[in-house]
C-alpha cells in the first residue's frame, strides 16, 4: 500500500497538516479542484507556511481530480458541505480498503462521505488546531491545539498512524471519537451562532450569559437523549471557559459570514435541531436561535443550507 498522503483542500488545516508532512520528509500530494488552480499553485511553487513569523516554503507536489493513479490514503480537509460532492469525484481512484481522514466541523458530513465510498475506511477527526490562510497558498499557524482520530466502525490504530507523532501533529487514537465530534458540536452550537446575531467577538457572549446558558441546557438535553452523556457532561462550565479563553477571537461562523462564505451551520445547529427531531425532543430555544441565524444569513444573500 502506497504511504503517500493525498490531501484534499488546500485550505487552512489541509495546508498545515501538509507542509507539516512534507517538512518530516513524508511524501505528500494536493489534489486541486481544477487546472486553473493546480496552474495558479504552480506559478507560486508550492505551499508556505507561518510560524512565529518565520516562513518556511514547500514545494509539495499537486494534481486535479482526474489525475491518474489510486489513492490509499486521503485527508479530507475541505468544507463539510464539500467533503461529499469532493470525495463522490474521487471515488474512482480510491483503491480498495482506502483509508479517508476526515476533518470536517459538526457532524452528518461524515456519513454523507461514508455513503460515497463503502469500499474505503473512513476515520474521523476532531482538531482544537488554529490556522488561517493569510493569501492564496500561505497558511499561519495561529494556535497550538490538539487532534483526536478515531473509527466508530473499527477500533484498530492505523499503522500510519506515527507519520503524525514523526510531523509534529499532536494527535490521539481516541475510541470516544464520537463523543468528541458530538462535543465540539454542542460548544459550537452555543458559541458560534451568537458570535453572528450579535456581532460579535467571543468574549462579547459575557453580556449574553442567559441567552448562552438556555442554549446549554437544551444542548444537555440533547446530548443524552442521543447517547452521549459523557459529551454533556459539565457543558456549561466548558462554554464559559471557551468563551473566557478565546474572548478576543472572532468565531470560525463569524469570519466566514464576514467574507462572505457560506457557513457550516447545516452541520452544526442545523444538525443538532433535526437530531431533535427524530428523538422527539423539544428544543425551542435552538430552533428559534437557527430561524434568526438563517433569515440572517439569507438577508445577507449568503445560503443558509
Amino acid at each position: 500500500m502506497s504511504s503517500t498522503w493525498h490531501i484534499l483542500g488546500a485550505g487552512s488545516l489541509g495546508s498545515l497538516w501538509a507542509c507539516r508532512l512534507a517538512r518530516a520528509g513524508k511524501a505528500v500530494r494536493l489534489i486541486l479542484r481544477d487546472q486553473q488552480r493546480l496552474a495558479a499553485y504552480e506559478r507560486k511553487g508550492g505551499l508556505t507556511l507561518v510560524e512565529q513569523d518565520a516562513q518556511h516554503h514547500y514545494a509539495i507536489p499537486a494534481e486535479t481530480f482526474d489525475a491518474p493513479g489510486p489513492i490509499h490514503r486521503l485527508l479530507v480537509a475541505c468544507k463539510a458541505y464539500d467533503a461529499a460532492p469532493a470525495v463522490a469525484r474521487l471515488a474512482p481512484r480510491l483503491a480498495q480498503g482506502a483509508e479517508l481522514i476526515l476533518l470536517q466541523n459538526g457532524l452528518g458530513s461524515q456519513d454523507e462521505v461514508a455513503e460515497q465510498v463503502p469500499h474505503a475506511r473512513c476515520i474521523f477527526a476532531s482538531s482544537t488546531e488554529g490556522a488561517f490562510r493569510e493569501a492564496d497558498w500561505q497558511v499561519r499557524f495561529a494556535g497550538h491545539g490538539f487532534n483526536w482520530l478515531g473509527d466508530p466502525a473499527s477500533p484498530g490504530m492505523p499503522s500510519w498512524f506515527d507519520d503524525l507523532h514523526d510531523a509534529g501533529i499532536p494527535a490521539q487514537w481516541a475510541l470516544d471519537i464520537p463523543a468528541r465530534l458530538w462535543r465540539k458540536l454542542a460548544l459550537n452550537c452555543a458559541i458560534n451562532p451568537l458570535t453572528v446575531l450579535h456581532d460579535c467577538q467571543n468574549g462579547g457572549l459575557l453580556g449574553h450569559l442567559t441567552e448562552v446558558d438556555s442554549l446549554c441546557d437544551e444542548l444537555v438535553n440533547l446530548l443524552h437523549r442521543c447517547g452521549q452523556p459523557e459529551a454533556a457532561s459539565d457543558l456549561h462550565e466548558e462554554v464559559q471557559r471557551v468563551i473566557l479563553a478565546t474572548a478576543a477571537n472572532y468565531s470560525s461562523m463569524y469570519q466566514d459570514v464576514r467574507h462572505g462564505r457560506r457557513t457550516e451551520v447545516h452541520y452544526l445547529l442545523g444538525h443538532a435541531c433535526r437530531a431533535a427531531g427524530r428523538h422527539g425532543l423539544a428544543v425551542p430555544q435552538l430552533e428559534h436561535l437557527h430561524r434568526r441565524l438563517v433569515d440572517n444569513l439569507q438577508a445577507r444573500g449568503l445560503r443558509s443550507d
